[in-house]
């Protein structure tokens, strides 16, 4: 399956949300949907839904307007959105028939489901009695109980210990790993490094930067090394001969940074350190972070 939006155009009165937005996913992909607070990644992700309608651009499947009906979308908010009085179980085969599944079939994906995020000892329990955490996975299970073909994940591990952190990413590895279309937005940009395969930048309603996270980090000048060593004093006599090569030389935890003056002079550096290789863990360009491309594209500094 392939996912495009195509040239999104959105207003609320006077504001312009959306400016000509477009970006495609496919099956099997993670798309980390990215920008600042404001800058129209819900409204995007609500005119995916159709939970309204844009002023112009469309949105296609495989070719064809997107149609609810025809396509099975789970969408996990932000904002969680369950009944934090009613038992576990109940709502979970509640919500199963809202989305069309007979109440066996519901019941069965509810079962299948707790057991997967190892909550089936909960099933009787209400919603509020849980940790927050556990509440996170309830609503992981709702969103995935009418096996969806389209996964939209909005800050799917906020408040997540890292034992269910894992867990959350093991099943979200699932779903990618069975062709599913997974959209993923999220300001924990680890998360997004770890998950996706292409990255959308939106900055003031349009989109900044869009494609495949490995082709966009390759993109930026390769002109920083990393060095790590065990021996630091050999290492830096020995980077003193080079300083003329760099712009700027920097002590981190693990050895040294080296950001050249032009990428071509990596060669000299590798020549340099040669004398002490016996003591060198590593020596590697490095690439910018998600964190920093994201900075570097809506605010214009420097990666």
């Amino acid at each position: 399956m392939r996912l495009e939006v195509q040239n999104l155009e959105k207003s609320f009165g006077e504001k312009q949300v959306l400016r000509g937005v477009s970006f495609s996913a496919e099956s099997g992909r993670a798309l980390g949907l990215l920008g600042r607070n404001g800058a129209g990644k819900t409204t995007t992700i609500r005119i995916v839904m159709q939970v309204f309608f844009p002023d112009g651009g469309d949105v296609l499947l495989d070719g064809e307007r997107l149609r609810t009906d025809r396509v099975r979308i789970g969408y996990l908010p932000e904002e969680r959105g369950l009944y934090p009085k009613k038992p576990v179980y109940e709502q979970l085969v509640y919500f199963g028939c809202l989305a069309g599944l007979s109440k066996k079939t519901a019941r069965q994906r509810a079962d299948l489901l707790l057991e997967r995020l190892a909550m089936q000892d909960c099933k009787t329990k209400r919603l509020e009695t849980l940790s927050k955490g556990n509440q996170q996975k309830i609503q992981l299970a709702a969103t995935l109980l009418p096996d969806p073909d389209i996964l939209i994940l909005d800050e799917p591990f906020s408040g997540l210990d890292p034992v269910n952190a894992r867990l959350l990413k093991d099943v979200v590895h699932e779903c990618i790993q069975n062709g599913k279309i997974v959209l993923l937005s999220s300001h924990q940009m680890g998360y997004i490094e770890e998950f996706c395969d292409d990255v959308a930048i939106l900055h003031e309603g349009r989109i900044a930067l869009f494609g495949a996270l490995r082709d966009i980090k390759r993109s930026f000048p390769r002109d920083t090394l990393e060095v790590r060593a065990g021996d630091r004093e050999r290492v830096r006599a020995l980077l003193a001969s080079v300083e003329a090569l760099c712009t700027d030389v920097r002590e981190t935890p693990d050895g040294f940074l080296l950001r050249l003056r032009d990428p071509a002079n990596k060669a000299a550096v590798y020549r340099a350190l040669e004398p002490c290789a016996d003591t060198l863990d590593a020596v590697s360009v490095r690439e910018p972070s998600l964190e920093e491309i994201f900075v570097h594209t809506t605010k214009g500094a420097s990666v």
